[in-house]
C-alpha cells in the first residue's frame, strides 16, 4: 500500500486530537469546580488546629457564603488534600468541597498529626484519640458552626472514627466510615489488630502500604509558628509530598525474613519494626487507635463494606456488635449498611456493568450520594426527611443473581447455617482429585488427603479480597482452574446443583488437621464453579495453627496427632445458579496476600529458613471435616 505512512499518520492525528479534547475537557472540568467554589465558598486554608497538647494540625474549611451557622461534615486524612496540587486529588478535594457547600455544610478537612504541614509525629495506630475530640470542640465552637458533625471518608480516611466514637463527643452527630477495617482491633471472632492479622497469620498489605505513605523523619518541616500567609504561599509550589521509587512489590513482599522487608526495600522503617514483632494479644494494640469490642460506641453510623475488600467480615462484625451493644437505644436502632460488590473503596466506581477482577456482576450502580447527604441531613441539620422509611437497614449486592436486597440483620434472618462436608478417596489434590463436598454427614472412617506445604514454593495468591499490595495482587474474581492444578491445593467440589441457592452471610469452617511440624498454616477459599468450569473465587481466610485455642498463648502441634482447627469466618453473598457447584480449596498458604508460616514453632518474623510440612486434612464420622453455608430459604 503506497499510501499506508499516510494513512498512519492521519490515524495517528485523530487519536491524538481525541486524547487532548479528553485533557481539555477534563481540565475545563476542574477549573469550573474551582470557579463555583470560589462563587458559592468562604474558603480557609491551612488553618493550624490546636490540639490539647500544643500539636497543631493543618485544616482547610469551605462554608457557604451564608450568616447562617451551618453543619460540618469532616474529613480527617494520612493522605495529601492540597489543592494548589495537579491531577486528580486536586480535583477531588475540590468536587468534595463543592458538593458540601451546594447542599449547606461546610466541608472541614485535615491532615492527622506529623502528615504533610500538620505538626508532630505521625504513627498508623498511635495518634492519639483526643485529636478528633479536639478538632470537634475547635469546630462547634466557631461562630459559623451549629455545633452538629459529621465525619466521612474511605479507607485510611475512616478507620480513626470507630475509636473517636467511643469517646462520645456531644457534637459528633452522625458518620460515615467506609472500608474500614485497619481501624478495628479484636470484635468478635475476629483478632485483626488493624489488618495486620488474619487467624494469627500477617496480612502483607501494610507491609506494601507503609512503604508506599510513611514519610521520612529527615523530611523538611515548617518552622513552628509560621503564618497562615505564610503557609497557602508555601503550599502553592511545595506540598512536602515526597514519592518513593517504583519498586516491583511482588519481588519486595518475597524478601525473608519478613522484619527486614521494609529495610530491603530503602524503605522508612521505624514504626514497622515495632509493629512486625507484636504478636496478636501484645498490650501495645490496645494502646493507639484502634477500636475494641471492650470499648462503648456514640454514634449513629452508615457503613459501607465491599465483598472484596479485605476486612469484610470484621467490618460485619462491628456493625452487629454496635447494633447489639451500644449503651443508648438510639445510637442500637440507627446503625445502617450498604455491602457493594467491589474492591476495597470502590463503591462510586460500579457501573451498570460491574466487573469485579474478570467477573461481570451486572449494574451494581446505587444512589450512594443521594443516601449519604440525606443521611447527613438527617443528623446534621434535624431534617425530618424519609431517610428511615426509604432506606433500608441492609442493603447487600447478592452477585450470582446480580441484585441489590434489603433485610432487617445481618445475615438475613431466613439465612439458616448449613453444613457441608469434605469428603474423598484420599486423593483430593488438584481439581483433578477425588475431593467432594457434600450435605451428607460423613458416615465412613477417615480417607485423609495429605499435601506437601513448602514454605519456599508457597501457593500464590490469584485475585481475592485484598488491597494495598501494589502489583504483587490484583483483588477480585478470578478463574482458579490453572492454580487448582498445584499438588498443595485440597479441591473438594459439590455436584450441580438441582436448584438456584443463595448464600448470604458468615461462612464457618472447621477442619481436622494433623502434621509432621510444630506449627503450620491452614487456608481456605469459597468458590463458585460455572457449568463450564470457571471457578470464581468468593472469599478466604487462614488460621495459623498455634493460635487455635487463642490469641493469647501459643500451643504447638505433635507430630501426627490431629487437631480441630476453627477458622475466622469469612463473608458473602452469591447466588449459585442451577448447573453450578460449590467449591473449597484448602492448603497452607496464600501467598503474598498472608506472610508464609516457616513451619519452625520460632517467631516466624525473623527467620528465613522454612520446613516442609506434611499436611493432612481428616474428613470422617469423628473428624467431621466442614464449612457451614449461611443458605437463605425462599
Amino acid at each position: 500500500m503506497k499510501n499506508r505512512p499516510i494513512y498512519f499518520f492521519v490515524l495517528l492525528l485523530i487519536v491524538l486530537m481525541g486524547f487532548n479534547t479528553v485533557i481539555a475537557q477534563n481540565k475545563t472540568e476542574e477549573e469550573d469546580v474551582f470557579q463555583q467554589l470560589e462563587e458559592l465558598a468562604i474558603t480557609d486554608q491551612k488553618i493550624m488546629m490546636p490540639m490539647r497538647d500544643g500539636v497543631r494540625l493543618a485544616t482547610d474549611i469551605y462554608r457557604p457564603k451564608t450568616d447562617k451557622k451551618v453543619p460540618i461534615i469532616f474529613s480527617r486524612t494520612p493522605y495529601n488534600f492540597n489543592t494548589w496540587q495537579d491531577g486528580e486529588k486536586r480535583s477531588r478535594t475540590a468536587k468534595s468541597a463543592l458538593e458540601a457547600v451546594k447542599r449547606g455544610y461546610a466541608y472541614v478537612v485535615q491532615n492527622e498529626r506529623g502528615r504533610f504541614f500538620s505538626e508532630g509525629e505521625w504513627d498508623i495506630l498511635g495518634v492519639p484519640l483526643t485529636d478528633g475530640y479536639d478538632a470537634f470542640t475547635w469546630m462547634k465552637n466557631q461562630p459559623w458552626s451549629n455545633g452538629k458533625i459529621g465525619t466521612i471518608g474511605c479507607s485510611s480516611t475512616a478507620e480513626w472514627q470507630m475509636a473517636v466514637a467511643a469517646l462520645d463527643h456531644p457534637s459528633h452527630a452522625a458518620m460515615v466510615p467506609m472500608g474500614y477495617g485497619a481501624g478495628i482491633g479484636t470484635v468478635g471472632e475476629y483478632h485483626e489488630q488493624g489488618n495486620w492479622y488474619r487467624g494469627g497469620a500477617e496480612q502483607l498489605l501494610f507491609f506494601a502500604w507503609l512503604y508506599g505513605v510513611e514519610q521520612d523523619k529527615f523530611k523538611p518541616r515548617i518552622p513552628e509558628g509560621t503564618t497562615q500567609e505564610d503557609l497557602i504561599r508555601i503550599s502553592r509550589f511545595y506540598d512536602l509530598a515526597p514519592e518513593n521509587p517504583k519498586i516491583d512489590m511482588s519481588e519486595a513482599l518475597s524478601h525473608l525474613p519478613i522484619q527486614d522487608m521494609l529495610q530491603n526495600m530503602h524503605g522508612k522503617k521505624e514504626i514497622f519494626d515495632k509493629m512486625v514483632r507484636r504478636k496478636p494479644n501484645d498490650p501495645a494494640w490496645y494502646e493507639g487507635g484502634l477500636y475494641h469490642d471492650t470499648m462503648g460506641f456514640g454514634v449513629p453510623s452508615f457503613w459501607f463494606v465491599s465483598w472484596y475488600d479485605v476486612s469484610s467480615s470484621p467490618n460485619l462484625a462491628l456493625f452487629n456488635h454496635v447494633r447489639q451493644t451500644a449503651k443508648e437505644k438510639e445510637v442500637r436502632d440507627n446503625q445502617y449498611l450498604v455491602i457493594a460488590p467491589t474492591l476495597h473503596c470502590g463503591y462510586f466506581r460500579a457501573t451498570e456493568n460491574t466487573i469485579v477482577g474478570e467477573r461481570p456482576v451486572g449494574d451494581a450502580t446505587l444512589n450512594y450520594e443521594e443516601q449519604i447527604y440525606s443521611w447527613f441531613d438527617l443528623w446534621l441539620k434535624e431534617k425530618q426527611n424519609n431517610f428511615k422509611e426509604e432506606t433500608p437497614r441492609v442493603q447487600y449486592y447478592t452477585m450470582g443473581s446480580n441484585k441489590w436486597q434489603a433485610s432487617e440483620t445481618w445475615p438475613p434472618k431466613k439465612a439458616e447455617m448449613t453444613p457441608m462436608y469434605l469428603e474423598s478417596n484420599g486423593q483430593a489434590n488438584t481439581l483433578n482429585g477425588d475431593g467432594r463436598l457434600t450435605f451428607k454427614k460423613p458416615k465412613r472412617k477417615d480417607a485423609p488427603d495429605t499435601f506437601t506445604y513448602d514454605p519456599m514454593n508457597p501457593v500464590p495468591s490469584y485475585g481475592g479480597n485484598v488491597c494495598c499490595t501494589g502489583n504483587a495482587i490484583e483483588g477480585g474474581a478470578f478463574d482458579q482452574q490453572a492454580m487448582e492444578t498445584r499438588e498443595d491445593i485440597l479441591v473438594y467440589t459439590s455436584e450441580p446443583l438441582k436448584e438456584g441457592m443463595e448464600v448470604s452471610g458468615f461462612i464457618e469452617s472447621t477442619l481436622y488437621l494433623s502434621s509432621d511440624v510444630k506449627d503450620t498454616d491452614v487456608t481456605i477459599k469459597l468458590i463458585d464453579v460455572y457449568p463450564d468450569g470457571r471457578a470464581y473465587n468468593l472469599d478466604e481466610t487462614i488460621q495459623r495453627v498455634r493460635y487455635r485455642e487463642g490469641y493469647d498463648k501459643e500451643v504447638f502441634m505433635e507430630k501426627g496427632k490431629v487437631y480441630q482447627v476453627d477458622l475466622t469466618p469469612m463473608s458473602t453473598s452469591n447466588f449459585f445458579k442451577k448447573g453450578h457447584r460449590i467449591r473449597i480449596e484448602v492448603s497452607s498458604s496464600n501467598f503474598p496476600r498472608f506472610a508464609r508460616n516457616l513451619n519452625t514453632g520460632g517467631n516466624n518474623y525473623d527467620e528465613k529458613e522454612g520446613v516442609v510440612a506434611h499436611n493432612t486434612i481428616h474428613h470422617s464420622k469423628i473428624y467431621p471435616s466442614m464449612i457451614k453455608l449461611p443458605i437463605v430459604s425462599e
